[in-house]
């Protein structure tokens, strides 16, 4: 498949970023029409109801064929304990839900939103290979794998000759430069294309976050406040790069968004940096990345202000491995 450069991310549209189901379907429309033919979203984003806005919005055009649609699975879509992770028994009906919700026959990327250490990589893969040979699921992905996972997937797949995930979606940006070291050479090994979340670092690298002036208050602060909260050293230092970054963007005649998009999709291994507007004025902000070069000066101070396969807050990061955060896992007695 040949994707657009950026790729309309919907996590805003809805209640997670506004209820204006008419302003949503305009973002839509106004994306498509600017020649993104890409749009990414998740069965999570406001309880199904992101994908619903998007159904009405495709069942208003003609073209269905001509547009990228890919959607995600794992996360709870309910208080019961089987709605939700990478089992056969939930990846089946998921995508049936998602199919519903969406309003369309097939699903073209098919991704797996977070590693599920309860479920076995086989079983997953097992899975959504039947929805590919159903005709339901054109191809495979995952999104915020570690590199070892990820690996450990196409051997998976190798040996039990299922579907293989054929593209990673990791969080990557000025400020969440990780991936860098591991994840996207892993991704180049194994000829995975890379959909990059969070290009702009949650709304750091908007120009909004900058010293002296005050924090917003918004919805996504609200539901990731360790991202957000300056009371912590990591995102004090990111307030101080990010000032750095926006002295570079004005040097360089470039807004602080072109900046940051620029530069993920200059990595060679990228294929799509996902965009997530609130707005129809925001979405008219962000268009321009893809024309935008930055040349080898700019790229070599970038290094020099953030150094490369640094993330400054391990929130960014998007997953924490289960070990990390449970003690009994890293301890042989109590």
């Amino acid at each position: 498949m040949r994707v657009s450069p950026l790729c309309l991310g919907t996590l805003m549209l809805g209640s997670w970023g506004h209820n204006d189901t008419d302003s949503s379907i305009r973002i839509i429309d106004e994306a498509l029409d600017a020649g993104i033919n890409f749009i990414d979203t998740a069965d999570v984003y406001s309880a199904g109801r992101t994908e619903e806005i998007i159904g009405k919005a495709l069942a208003r055009r003609h073209g269905r064929e001509h547009i990228v649609l890919c959607t995600k699975v794992h996360a709870p879509m309910g208080p019961d304990p089987n709605f939700r992770g990478n089992s056969r028994r939930w990846i089946i009906q998921a995508a049936e839900n998602s199919l519903r919700r969406l309003g369309t026959d097939w699903i073209d990327l098919y991704q797996v939103h977070r590693p599920d250490p309860m479920t076995d990589i086989d079983e997953t893969l097992g899975a959504l290979t039947d929805l590919v040979r159903t005709g339901k699921v054109r191809y495979l992905g995952s999104s915020t794998f570690p590199a070892d996972q990820i690996v450990e997937a196409q051997w998976s797949a190798e040996r039990r000759s299922t579907e293989r995930f054929v593209c990673e979606q990791p969080p990557y940006s000025l400020l969440a430069r990780g991936v860098e070291a591991d994840v996207l050479p892993a991704c180049r090994r194994h000829d995975m294309g890379v959909v990059t979340w969070s290009p702009l670092a949650g709304g750091w690298l908007t120009g909004r976050y900058r010293s002296g002036k005050a924090v917003p208050d918004t919805k996504r602060s609200a539901r990731w406040p360790r991202r957000y909260d300056m009371s912590l050293r990591a995102n004090q230092e990111k307030l101080a790069v990010t000032d750095d970054l926006a002295e570079l963007a004005e040097q360089s005649g470039l807004s602080m968004t072109e900046l940051a998009l620029a530069f993920v999709l200059e990595h060679p291994v990228v294929t799509s940096a996902i965009i997530g507007p609130r707005t129809p004025e925001q979405l008219s902000g962000l268009l321009s990345a893809p024309q935008v070069s930055l040349g080898p000066d700019v790229l070599d101070r970038i290094d020099e202000i953030v150094a490369p396969g640094t993330t400054f807050n391990a929130e960014d990061a998007g997953w924490q491995a289960p070990e990390l955060g449970d003690p009994a896992a890293r301890r042989r007695h109590g």
